[in-house]
């Protein structure tokens, strides 16, 4: 949180604005990275309070955090979650003489008889005068060593590191703070394939629409540092790649947090200090978090549209299954061309000209050659009334001009329907994936039980879309949007 004193083509991109934030209320500054207990995502921000959302996609307030302060982060450690926040520090009530605790709960759910904090334990402090203040707290509970660590700290001084005990969240007796970044505050931490990441905000906050946070990164192959960036300079030296900065009518993005929710997909969190949309309110964020070259970047949220569906396997687009219907042009030998013939430009084929050539009920689907034909179009629209999952509503996918949806079997296969109804196995989940394509999956698969987590569009062979469990390591489960 930074210092008080220092106050953020029509057919492809139809209705974008609805698909940009959470919905419901995801008012919050200062998120915690997201947690999930018992089936539903919480998150803690500055205040006592924080949100929880059941499907991932629609936000309420709810969530409870004793001890008030500022920018906590909360880490599932084996069965109980470990709370850390500043208190004061900030330049809240005029200093920097803030204080980091930690303490502990077994559950986040505040009607289980089971939730009850720990009392707080103080793990670090600033006096108001050293170069640093206590504030932002991030963990990172290391996958290789099992060793626990927390960042803290902002523009006033430096980016300390400490570590803490994983089992009682105090400070390793012994332990003395490392300077390890500058000129950013509310650093996470982050390890992945070998390397260590510190995620920093970098820029002004609390100025609503004025306000110039932004996220950037370094990276190192050990825990203590240095943070070096993309072009070599120092984090603690002012480094620092971009993961994230303002745009959709959001800016201020801030506190960063990641969660993976299976191989190859991941999402990163963060407040957006003003939602153009929202009245410029401070609003949670949730975007893809892709990895390019070895560093995280924000994807961007998939936007309704009309698109190509692209199989990533061979190149071929998803389409019905109907008749190739040829189409007329008036064609000249280039070499009996005269120099001032006139160009006549070929339109497009019309639905108008091929639509009753299909037949009237379900029709397959099948992949194929793009030839830009209405049979290979689809227009795909956000149905918020069914809900969501972390970073997206559901969609409907239709042929563009008509209500002939896709939808899935009671066979693992996919077909298309005459009319779209809102039936759970004609709504589909669209994921950007780490390395940028994306995978496409039916909310339900009929005769099935529960939320669909596991089977997606699949390219069973050049020509041939089913349903099968997804493979992040085949590109038979990735798929992409053409704009044409």
């Amino acid at each position: 949180m930074k210092n008080l004193r220092n106050i953020l083509s029509a057919s492809a991109m139809l209705l974008a604005l609805s698909t940009q934030a959470q919905v419901g209320q995801p008012y919050i500054h200062d998120p915690s990275t997201l947690a999930e207990c018992d089936g539903k995502y919480y998150t803690f921000g500055t205040g006592s309070g924080g949100l929880i959302t059941e499907d991932g996609w629609s936000w309420k307030s709810g969530a409870v955090r004793p001890g008030g302060g500022a920018a906590p982060d909360v880490l599932k450690i084996g069965d109980r979650y470990l709370v850390i926040y500043g208190a004061t520090g900030g330049g809240l009530g005029g200093g920097h003489n803030g204080r980091i605790l930690t303490m502990w709960n077994e559950t986040l759910d505040p009607n289980s008889p089971k939730f009850k904090y720990t009392d707080a334990i103080e793990v670090a402090a600033s006096d108001g005068l050293e170069d640093n203040d206590a504030i932002d707290p991030g963990l990172l509970l290391d996958p290789t060593t099992g060793r626990l660590w927390a960042s803290y700290g902002t523009y006033f001084g430096n980016i300390r590191l400490i570590e803490l005990d994983p089992k009682t969240g105090k400070r390793v007796e012994g332990n003395e703070p490392l300077d390890i970044a500058i000129d950013c505050e509310a650093t996470d931490l982050i390890y992945r394939d070998g390397w260590y990441y510190l995620l920093g905000t970098h820029g002004t906050c609390c100025d609503g629409v004025n306000s110039t946070y932004n996220i950037v990164v370094g990276r190192s192959r050990k825990v203590t540092g240095p943070y070096i960036d993309n072009v070599g300079r120092d984090m603690f030296h002012g480094g620092g790649k971009m993961v994230i900065a303002a745009g959709d009518r959001v800016c201020g993005p801030g506190h960063f947090g990641r969660t993976v929710i299976d191989e190859g997909v991941e999402i990163m969190s963060c407040h957006y200090e003003a939602d153009f949309e929202q009245g410029g309110r401070s609003v949670l964020g949730i975007r893809p978090l892709l990895w390019k070259n070895g560093w995280p970047v924000a994807g961007d949220r998939f936007k309704e549209g009309t698109y190509e569906i692209e199989s990533e396997r061979r190149g071929y687009a998803l389409e019905l299954a109907v008749d190739f219907v040829r189409m007329k042009q008036e064609r000249q030998a280039w070499f009996r061309l005269e120099p001032n013939t006139p160009i006549k430009p070929v339109p497009n084929q019309t639905l108008e000209e091929v639509i009753d050539t299909w037949p009237k009920g379900d029709i397959p689907a099948r992949i194929g050659d793009y030839m830009f034909r209405p049979h290979q179009r689809w227009t795909i629209t956000a149905v918020p009334e069914a809900g969501g999952y972390l970073s997206n509503p559901y969609f409907k996918i239709v042929i563009e001009g008509t209500n002939r949806a896709l939808a899935a079997t009671d066979k693992t296969e996919v077909t298309t329907v005459p009319e779209f109804t809102g039936a759970d196995e004609q709504l589909w989940r669209i994921e950007q994936l780490t390395d940028g394509t994306f995978r496409i999956m039916p909310k339900v698969i009929p005769g099935r039980k529960g939320i669909n987590t596991k089977f997606v569009l699949y390219s069973a062979g050049d020509s041939t879309p089913t349903l099968a469990e997804y493979d992040f390591n085949s590109d038979n489960s990735k798929w992409n949007f053409r704009n044409h």
